[in-house]
């Protein structure tokens, strides 16, 4: 399964822009994507088929990522927080359409 991606990797001085959004396969999401969250200003988002969004961000003191669906719509997204095994165990299973209820423990949060 191939996901588009885009991107922010301050320490790195890497960027693409949701516009230029790049397909990926989740493994390489794992294998080169993910390593590269490694402060509080990266950010990675995720986009399936049907164009929902996967958004990841990087909570470094905490030693986590908030992993959040936004809906633009509503002014909120759904999300939960993930340590990174169970990020990488997560991306490496995606589901095809990202959904509130497919992915485990996701909480509506207001913008």
């Amino acid at each position: 399964m191939h996901y588009r991606v885009y991107y922010l990797f301050s320490r790195f001085g890497e960027s693409v822009s949701s516009a230029s959004a790049v397909e990926m396969s989740a493994r390489t999401i794992c294998e080169q994507l993910l390593p590269r969250l490694q402060s509080e200003d990266d950010f990675l988002g995720i986009m399936d088929p049907a164009e929902h969004t996967l958004q990841i961000l990087c909570e470094r003191e905490a030693d986590r990522f908030w992993v959040e669906l936004p809906m633009e719509a509503a002014k909120a997204s759904y999300g939960t927080y993930m340590n990174l095994a169970e990020l990488r165990a997560f991306v490496a299973q995606m589901p095809a359409v990202f959904d509130a209820k497919v992915i485990p423990g996701m909480v509506y949060r207001p913008w």
